[in-house]
Order: structure tokens, then C-alpha cells, then sequence
């Protein structure tokens, strides 16, 4: 019974909870960004199909991830972790922007093969990447330092 209180001490208590979630965006908006990339090369739609998956998926997980962020800024520095406000607005602009992309490809689905919106959609997903390195980075500088 010892251990499956530590366990919960653990998940609840000690580890902080961002740490484990950020990956999601970073990683799902990496695979987004490659698989747009694919499908462009190859010209083929179920590429991209996955593309808009992995865009989708990575809009909602910056809400867990950004809430988890909150959540460890309140509980872990006491409101007062460095770069805390422009972490909170990239996070902010990173959802807006790949929710803009997941709307508007689930409403136009032939976005990349249009000669007009092929380089603003492959831009938006070349932002919502940069925008999730960028928070990474960021968030490794407050656990580490420069």
C-alpha cells in the first residue's frame, strides 16, 4: 500500500506535470510539418490527410500543454519562472495558429493543391513548427539555465 502512495505522491506531487506533455506539440507539429513536406514531393493526399491529423492533434495538445504549464508555474516557481509571459503568448499563438490551419483545411480540403494557398498553408505549418521549438527552447532554458 506504501508504494502505490508514493506512486501517486510522484505523479501528483514531485514530477511536475508540463515536462512529459510539451512533447506532443513539438513532436506533432514536427510530423505535421514532414508529412505536408511528403505529400507535396510525392503528391499524394493521404500524406497530407495526415498532415492536417497531426496539425489537429497538436492544437489540442498545446491546451494540455499549456494548461499543465500553468498549472506547474502556480504550483512549482510560484508564479515567477523566467520568460513565463512570452512562453504564455507563443503557447497562445501556437494554438491559434494551428487551429486556423485544422479549420480551414476540415472546411477547404484541397488547400495545398491550389496554387493560391499552397505557400501560406505550408508557411502556417512551417510557423506552427517554429513556434513549438521555440516554447521548447524557451522552456529548457528555465529548467537549465543558458
Amino acid at each position: 500500500m506504501e508504494s502505490i502512495t508514493q506512486l501517486f505522491t510522484t505523479v501528483f506531487e514531485t514530477h511536475p506535470w508540463h515536462v512529459p506533455m510539451v512533447h506532443f506539440p513539438i513532436a506533432l507539429s514536427g510530423a505535421a510539418l514532414l508529412f505536408l513536406l511528403l505529400a507535396l514531393w510525392q503528391r499524394n493526399e493521404l500524406l497530407e490527410r495526415a498532415a492536417f491529423y497531426n496539425i489537429s492533434l497538436a492544437a489540442v495538445s498545446t491546451i494540455v500543454a499549456g494548461a499543465t504549464g500553468y498549472r506547474d508555474y502556480v504550483v512549482r516557481y510560484e508564479g515567477d519562472a523566467p520568460y513565463a509571459n512570452a512562453k504564455i503568448f507563443l503557447a497562445i499563438s501556437l494554438f491559434v495558429l494551428a487551429t486556423v490551419i485544422a479549420v480551414s483545411r476540415w472546411r477547404q480540403p484541397d488547400l495545398l493543391w491550389k496554387p493560391s494557398t499552397m505557400i501560406l498553408y505550408l508557411l502556417g505549418f512551417a510557423g506552427c513548427f517554429m513556434l513549438a521549438v521555440t516554447l521548447g527552447f524557451l522552456g529548457g532554458v528555465i529548467l537549465y539555465g543558458f
